[in-house]
């Protein structure tokens, strides 16, 4: 849910790559998954065919071998054969001869019998003779006939290995400790089950191997002998899991190769089938790299329709956000217009319009404003000026009471023409800071006069160049005579100075008046916070602090605190 959520924050831009995405991307998906729905499908077609034509194969080669062993008795059990190889020796060579050319000819029967049986011979040591189908050597291989022996059981394991060559082979009698009196053998074409073996995976590029179990021989339809060792290790682990027969992927040289498997209990041996998975899926590979060539023409088709996106709506629409926190930031800047007459283009003029409106209502405020901000500060300023009046007359009188104050008196009077000179001689709302300061000491001069030697004061006018509104620093300073040193018994200390932080100028009167307590102190701070238009009618320090206010901003004017001295 928070996910949404923010996605409801997101830009119109990112916005609408998402719904495209999204629509994009299940339609690519949906056609990768059919292909390979399709992939699989073949896949298991072919694997199924392979396994029933693996299946005919084994079947009839099982067949044929069980043919063969079931008949190799009757021809063990010849008459002929069995009187030749007791009294051969004892026989006239015309008999002998006879005897021979009959087994011959049962020997040649047998061989035509199945075209998978290449020679059938039997070895008869009394005679000292091999009997072939077609002729009869004058001696008997004794490591053939040794090796035609092995067979215990011709019907639990028929098959003889010996030089690389199968034999299915029986000896007589059977079951005796004597050397046998003669071996009838059937030697197998290799060749014709090789070309039997080739026929299940010659249409797809395949090859097809019959791995022994026990005898360690095998037969290969094909050349590739590494990957008929992958075979015989996937041989091997069928017969450990004992799985008779099956089909699966195998991987030989970064190529895999579809594979199938069929165990036989006769030949006790694995006939295993592996065909090229390409060449399997040769035609719908093709369409796989249609599919791969379609998701490179989307990848473009986003890259174009982003650029076209943002250089169509992101660009514009970013430049009229831009525009409108530039009016936010009171940067009343027009819009370049460089569209036509579409949907941008008549909101680019409708917000050039509305600026160029609102220069012309921010003038028409700012001029009405700095009216009534000067009517304000005159205002403010005829406040002012009574209040020093009637002190001056207060002072003035008291003086002139006084017999011996005459000199004082006349001082004095000099420094109220100073100082209502000061007030009448200049219309400006704004005066140097010297001229200023030249006027708040000529104040303290009056108050010397009033207060003799009670009062000690420390007065730094240096200042910097500059401009202030009118009477901003000595209503501060008779603030102080007045509150600080109007009921202080001992001697009272004024310090009056300034000093320049970064790129503003301080001016401090600090006193050491005992009148105001940190309590006061918070509660004025309070009052000068306050919005301007919630001051009462009044004059000193909050009269003061809002002529500052209206000339510097509200971030300045007049603040409180304890110094060093007390106050």
């Amino acid at each position: 849910m928070r996910k949404l959520l923010r996605f409801r924050d997101f830009s119109i831009f990112k916005k609408i790559m998402a719904a495209f995405l999204a629509a994009l991307l299940p339609l690519m998906l949906i056609t990768w998954i059919i292909n390979e729905q399709g992939a699989a499908s073949i896949r298991k077609e072919i694997s199924e065919s392979m396994m029933n034509t693996t299946r005919f194969y084994m079947d009839s080669l099982d067949q044929e071998v069980d043919r063969i062993s079931r008949y190799l008795p009757n021809y063990v059990m010849d008459e002929d054969l069995m009187e030749l190889a007791t009294t051969g020796d004892a026989m006239s060579a015309y008999e002998r001869s006879y005897k021979i050319l009959q087994i011959q000819k049962r020997l040649h029967l047998m061989k035509d019998s199945s075209p998978f049986i290449q020679e059938a011979k039997a070895f008869v040591p009394l005679i000292g003779r091999t009997i072939l189908s077609t002729s009869y050597e004058t001696n008997v291989d004794h490591q053939e006939y040794e090796a035609m022996q092995q067979s215990a059981n011709m019907y639990e394991q028929p098959f003889i290995n010996w030089q690389n060559r199968l034999f299915i082979s029986m000896k007589y009698p059977v079951n005796t400790s004597r050397p046998p009196l003669f071996v009838v053998s059937i030697e197998l074409s290799t060749k014709k089950i090789v070309e039997k073996l080739s026929q299940i995976t010659n249409s797809h590029e395949g090859q097809t191997a019959m791995l022994s179990m026990d005898q360690q021989w095998s037969l290969l339809s094909g050349s590739n002998m590494g990957l008929m060792e992958a075979m015989q290790q996937l041989a091997i682990e069928k017969r450990d899991q004992q799985v008779q027969e099956g089909y699966e992927i195998i991987k030989f040289e970064g190529k895999r190769y579809l594979t199938v498997y069929r165990y036989s209990e006769l030949w006790n041996s694995y006939m295993v089938s592996s065909v090229p998975e390409q060449a399997i899926l040769g035609p719908i590979r093709k369409y796989q790299i249609w599919f791969w060539y379609a998701a490179v023409l989307a990848v473009c088709i986003v890259l174009f329709f982003t650029y076209s996106l943002r250089r169509l709506i992101y660009r514009p629409l970013m430049r009229l956000i831009y525009s409108f926190r530039r009016v936010q930031q009171n940067k009343l800047e027009l819009i370049p217009i460089d569209r036509g007459e579409d949907e941008f283009g008549y909101l680019y003029h409708a917000f050039n319009n509305t600026v160029r409106s609102l220069k012309t209502l921010i003038e028409e405020n700012y001029e009405q404003q700095i009216r009534n901000q000067r009517s304000e500060l005159k205002r403010l300023q005829s406040q002012i000026n009574p209040h020093f009046l009637y002190n001056c007359f207060f002072v003035l009188c008291r003086l002139i009471k006084s017999d011996h104050q005459k000199e004082k008196a006349y001082q004095f009077c000099l420094y109220i023409g100073q100082y209502f000179q000061f007030i009448t001689r200049n219309t400006e709302d704004e005066i140097p800071l010297s001229m200023e300061m030249d006027h708040s000491r000529t104040y303290v001069e009056m108050q010397r006069i009033c207060y003799g030697d009670r009062i000690e004061v420390e007065f730094d006018d240096r200042v910097p160049d500059m401009t202030v509104p009118r009477l901003i620093f000595q209503p501060i300073i008779e603030n102080v005579y007045v509150h600080a040193f109007g009921n202080m018994r001992s001697k009272g200390i004024l310090r009056v100075y300034g000093e320049q932080e970064d790129d503003l100028f301080v001016l401090y009167v600090e006193d050491n008046g005992e009148s105001i307590s940190d309590k006061d102190i918070m509660q004025l701070n309070d009052r000068l916070a306050k919005p301007h238009y919630t001051f009462e009618e009044t004059t000193g320090l909050i009269n003061v602090h809002r002529r500052l206010q209206l000339r510097y901003g509200e971030e300045n004017g007049i603040k409180v605190s304890r110094s060093e001295l007390g106050a």
